[in-house]
Parts: C-alpha cells; sequence; structure tokens
C-alpha cells in the first residue's frame, strides 16, 4: 500500500508545470481567436437578415445580392489558393499534422481560416463555426510553441490543447472540448495530455462566456424525463440514425468526387455559394449553421419535417463537399435534430407519450456518434450545450445504438475518411508534379 501511494506521488511531482503554464497561454489565445471568429459571425449573420429584409421588399436588388455573393466566392478561392491548408472543416488537417503527415504554417491558416469562415458562414451556407475554431485552437497552440522554441512533442501536445480549447469556446462546452483531444484527437490517455487540455478548455470556456454569457447554446424547455418502459423506442431510434449516419457518409463522398471533376477552384467555391442565394429567395429558414432550424422544430408538422430533413442534407453537403472552409459539427446536429423530431412526431402518433424536445436532443446525440464516431464527445457536448443532464442515459442509449449500427454498415469516422482523401489528392498532386 505505502509503495502504491509512494508511487502516486511520484507521478504527481514528476508533471511538467511549465508545460501546464504553457497550455494556459495557449487556452487564452485560443479563446480569444474562437470569440474574435464567433463574434464576427454574429455580426455578419445580423447583416445578412438585414440584406435579406431588405431583398424581401425590394427584389429589384437580387442580381446585385448574387453579384456580392459571387465576389465572396472569388475571394474563399484566393484563399484557398494562397493557403490550400484552411479547406473544409478544418479537423482533418489538424490530425494530419498531430500523425506527422504535412506542416501547417500557423500565422497564414489562422488569418487565411478566419477570413475565409466569415465569408462563407456569414453568408449563410450551411457550415459550422466549431471545425473552424478547432483548427483557429490549434494553430493557437503551435503559435506558442514557436514562440517558445519547444521540441516537436510539446507542439503536438500544445496543439491538441488548443483544438480542444477551440472547441470549448465555440459551444461553452469544456467537458466536450477535453473529451474530444483524447477521443478524436490523440485517441489515448495520458495524465498530461488530461491536465493540459483540462487547463485550456477552463480558461478558453471562461473567456468565451466573458463575452457571450453562461446561457447554453440551445434552450429546451420541454425536456422531460423518459419512462424506462420507454427505453426500447430509444433503441430503435438509435439503431435508424446508424444507416442515416452512413448515408451521409457516402453522400459526402460522392459529391466530393463529382466536385474533383471540375478543374476551376473558382467554380468549385461559386456553386455553394450561388445555391445559397437561390435559398435566401425560397427558404431562409435552410440558411446558416442550423440554430434557426433547430429553434423552430416543434412548430411543424412530420411531413414538413422530413422535407425540412431532406433539403437541408442536400443542402449540407453541397456546401461542405465544395472545400470552402467551414465546419460539419453544427450541420451534423442540426440534421439529428430534424431526423429527431420526425421521428418524436412520428411516435407519438402512434400513441408514445415522450417529450419532442427529448427526441431533438437525442437525434443530434445519436447522429453525431453515427458520422463522427466520438460517442462521449458527442454525448458530453449535446449536453454542456442543451444545459441539462437529465438525458444523459437515454443519450448512452441512443449513441451506443447508432455506433454500432453505423460500425455494422463499415461506416469510418468522417474525419478520418477526409483525411485520407486530402493525403490521396496532396499525393496525386505531388506525382503529377514529378511526372511533369
Amino acid at each position: 500500500m505505502r509503495k502504491g501511494i509512494k508511487l502516486s506521488l511520484s507521478d504527481v511531482s514528476g508533471i511538467n508545470y511549465i508545460t501546464i503554464l504553457k497550455s494556459a497561454a495557449v487556452g487564452i489565445f485560443a479563446g480569444l481567436c474562437a470569440v474574435v471568429f464567433r463574434a464576427a459571425l454574429l455580426g455578419a449573420d445580423k447583416l445578412l437578415h438585414t440584406a435579406l429584409d431588405f431583398l424581401s421588399a425590394r427584389p429589384a436588388f437580387i442580381p446585385l445580392w448574387f453579384i456580392l455573393l459571387v465576389a465572396f466566392s472569388l475571394l474563399v478561392s484566393l484563399l484557398l489558393k494562397w493557403e490550400p491548408l484552411i479547406s473544409g472543416s478544418g479537423i482533418p488537417q489538424v490530425e494530419g499534422e498531430l500523425y506527422g503527415y504535412f506542416e501547417q504554417k500557423w500565422w497564414r491558416v489562422l488569418l487565411a481560416k478566419l477570413l475565409g469562415g466569415i465569408l462563407t458562414i456569414g453568408s449563410g451556407l450551411a457550415l459550422g463555426r466549431e471545425g473552424p475554431s478547432v483548427q483557429l485552437g490549434a494553430m493557437a497552440g503551435k503559435g506558442i510553441s514557436k514562440a517558445c522554441g519547444r521540441s516537436r512533442g510539446e507542439t503536438s501536445l500544445l496543439m491538441t490543447c488548443g483544438a480542444g480549447a477551440g472547441l470549448a469556446a465555440a459551444f461553452n462546452a469544456p467537458l466536450a472540448g477535453i473529451v474530444f483531444t483524447i477521443e478524436e484527437l490523440r485517441k489515448k490517455f495520458s495524465m498530461e495530455l488530461m491536465l493540459s487540455s483540462m487547463t485550456s478548455c477552463l480558461l478558453a470556456a471562461f473567456i468565451s462566456r466573458m463575452a457571450f454569457g453562461q446561457q447554453p447554446v440551445f434552450d429546451f424547455p420541454g425536456i422531460g424525463i423518459i419512462s424506462l418502459k420507454d427505453y426500447w423506442i430509444i433503441l430503435v431510434f438509435g439503431l435508424l440514425l446508424g444507416p442515416f449516419g452512413k448515408l451521409y457518409q457516402v453522400c459526402t463522398a460522392f459529391a466530393q468526387r463529382l466536385y474533383d471533376k471540375i478543374k476551376l477552384s473558382f467554380v468549385k467555391s461559386a456553386i455553394p455559394f450561388v445555391l445559397t442565394g437561390i435559398i435566401a429567395c425560397a427558404c431562409p429558414l435552410l440558411l446558416g449553421g442550423g440554430n434557426d432550424i433547430i429553434s423552430s422544430l416543434e412548430k411543424h408538422t412530420l411531413s414538413v419535417l422530413l422535407i425540412l430533413l431532406a433539403a437541408r442534407f442536400i443542402f449540407s453537403i453541397t456546401c461542405f463537399a465544395s472545400g470552402v472552409p467551414g465546419g460539419i459539427f453544427l450541420p451534423l446536429l442540426t440534421l439529428g435534430a430534424a431526423a429527431g423530431a420526425a421521428f418524436g412526431v412520428a411516435v407519438c402518433l402512434l400513441g408514445a407519450d415522450i417529450p419532442l424536445d427529448n427526441f431533438i436532443v437525442l437525434g443530434m446525440t445519436g447522429y453525431f456518434a453515427a458520422v463522427v464516431r466520438s460517442p462521449v464527445t458527442g454525448l458530453l457536448l449535446i449536453c454542456e450545450m442543451t444545459g441539462s443532464p437529465s438525458n444523459l442515459l437515454p443519450g448512452m442509449l441512443v449513441s451506443l445504438a447508432a455506433y454500432f449500427s453505423s460500425g455494422l454498415l463499415k461506416a469510418e469516422p468522417i474525419y478520418d475518411d477526409l483525411l485520407g482523401r486530402i493525403l490521396a489528392r496532396r499525393s496525386a498532386s505531388g506525382a503529377g508534379a514529378r511526372n511533369a
């Protein structure tokens, strides 16, 4: 017993407190980057709604709106040409550098991702802020490491801490940020990683809450306690979310292959922007990351929910597969929430007595597990985003069911698949250059 106690004390005394202090600096830097990014997106969102109100009253100016969107797409394509590693979510790029596949120039990626994300998400594309926030946080961690002139091992650790801090600040979810660094980025546990990421996520979330308040991202006042006798319904729902998650992966890969056939990078960027302009005129509810959709789900009938789900599914994939800067966390949660609302309305019509808000939350949790294949991160993320732990037990059930059912269909973690495509594309372009 004494030997065990002595060993534990030795382990604690062996912690590198200098690294913890650097993790604190990373948390502050990453938190500030995420706050600036989120504040800019909030301002862009207000401008977007003002512009849409103006266009609805003065339709003669709609052509001018499309010209502006095309101009934005041109700027985005130029940013992608200047720094290709800002494409998409940014999480696969972070994982790729952590695995040693390539190296990002932290200040270039930080600046280009910040501006590119504001142009895409602020224009109403169906993309989220969390992936870019993770990449921004990772580059903040790398910047701190470069300033200190440390080893590659510590650079990797500080990048990981910054990535988790970016997620924590983006969604006011420090616990999810910590687990994300272990479950998704490093896929292994160590005390140094946990304490360092905990420090970074704490400070980043603190800065975010100082800027935007302590309210959870989503407010679901109708969440209730699900009776144990109804858990079989949750199990069925989770099993159905697995194939739906696999469908997302298949359709995303198919859309990316279609985009790869387009040789002009400007055209690739212009497609989602033009589509966004059309949707802005036809159904503005579909625009953006998905907050407006989630808050409106209780108002719709089953048929409207199914149409909304299908339209948003196509719109999200079209935007993300183009490769413009923007994340998929929030769009995925939106699809899961819409699927949950549709399933909830259907089973309630059949006589079930479960609050619809519960299905919306469980849909987000299960769909995240099915697509991202990180069930613990998704579970904690949704609990923190809703500010309600009452769905923790059914959330575990729906996550496990969705995780295993998508696994039976050989669904790969979406970020691993995206990283593989990036590496394959870089390898092909390198081979082409050598053959030339």
